[in-house]
């Protein structure tokens, strides 16, 4: 496990607290004490990224107790500084798990087609300069698009090349049985991390996320499913999977939608009014808190997350999803 901490005493007694963790027995929901999920953002300015990068956070009471603790709305960071903001927060609570919402690697024939291995070395390529190449209007690879037109290579018998197994197999909800997918995944359609231009540029958000996806495991993070399940963690996470079908960009079905989970469930009921009032105000605030509530709701299943059952996970990484 990697220090939470350039400081080599603070360092030794993190990790000593996360080994001890690991070996305490069975998973409950008290051994994750802080859930932070943030919608996040690929936008190059400071001030667009202060403007629409949101993250809600869960941290348990003091007591411990199974039930309660506290949940805050938070925007205002760039992409930098919420990756500092993280690692301060898993040095005060390694037992944290982090939901990210971007596509944590590409797809494998890409991966491999740039001389990486593993998804950490495609990250180092990411940062080492080919990310804002890839992003960058006058870029030769045409595959990269939005920008321009979607390549013929994407389209009819090819489109799977253009995704992971995770945006077909998990965000299409390919376990849910034929007869009941059409109302289960309404309005939930997954992007290529391949587009970087439009609605739902996704490609943008995950180059400009992997450089911290990078900082964040140097800090100790475990990455899933890169790395084993493990405390502090940082999960891929897809807003749509946790908010289900809704309008997301309209204020009034924002509103209801929040009208509706505080009559059903308690936790939503028991949410400070300046956190709703938040999450009524923004698409990418509202995202950032459902996504919080989802996590949290099951938070006692992160430590003991299994691996994907395909065989590319290693590569191309998988997407935690609610309930699978």
């Amino acid at each position: 496990m990697r220090a939470l901490s350039t400081d080599a005493s603070e360092s030794s007694t993190v990790r000593r607290r996360i080994r001890r963790m690991s070996e305490e027995g069975s998973v409950s929901k008290s051994r994750v004490q802080r859930v932070a999920a943030v919608d996040w953002s690929g936008d190059r300015s400071a001030a667009g990224q202060r403007r629409k990068i949101w993250a809600g956070v869960w941290t348990a009471s003091v007591a411990g107790k199974v039930d309660g603790g506290r949940v805050t709305l938070e925007g205002g960071r760039t992409r930098a500084e919420v990756g500092e903001w993280l690692i301060e927060m898993a040095r005060e609570t390694p037992r944290m798990v982090v939901g990210l919402d971007f596509c944590f690697s590409f797809p494998a024939w890409f991966v491999r087609e740039c001389g990486a291995r593993t998804a950490f070395e495609f990250w180092e390529l990411v940062t080492s300069g080919h990310g804002e190449r890839w992003l960058a209007a006058e870029c030769e690879d045409q595959r990269f698009w939005g920008k321009h037109p979607k390549p013929v290579e994407f389209r009819g018998d090819g489109l799977h090349r253009m995704l992971r197994a995770t945006d077909i197999d998990c965000k299409l909800a390919a376990r849910i049985p034929e007869a009941e997918r059409a109302e289960r995944v309404r309005g939930i359609g997954p992007k290529s991390v391949f587009q970087i231009g439009g609605a739902g540029s996704v490609g943008t958000a995950s180059l400009r996320g992997m450089p911290v996806l990078e900082r964040l495991r140097d800090a100790g993070f475990s990455v899933w499913p890169f790395d084993p399940a493990g405390l502090p963690m940082v999960v891929e996470m897809y807003t749509r999977l946790n908010t289900g079908p809704v309008r997301k960009s309209n204020a009034a079905a924002r509103a209801e939608y929040l009208r509706r989970k505080s009559r059903e469930d308690g936790a939503y009921a028991a949410l400070p009014h300046g956190v709703m009032k938040r999450a009524r105000s923004s698409e990418d605030a509202f995202d950032a808190l459902v996504s919080c509530m989802a996590m949290t709701a099951r938070r006692g299943e992160f430590a003991g997350l299994a691996m994907p059952l395909d065989p590319e996970y290693k590569v191309e990484g998988w997407t935690w999803a609610p309930g699978v």
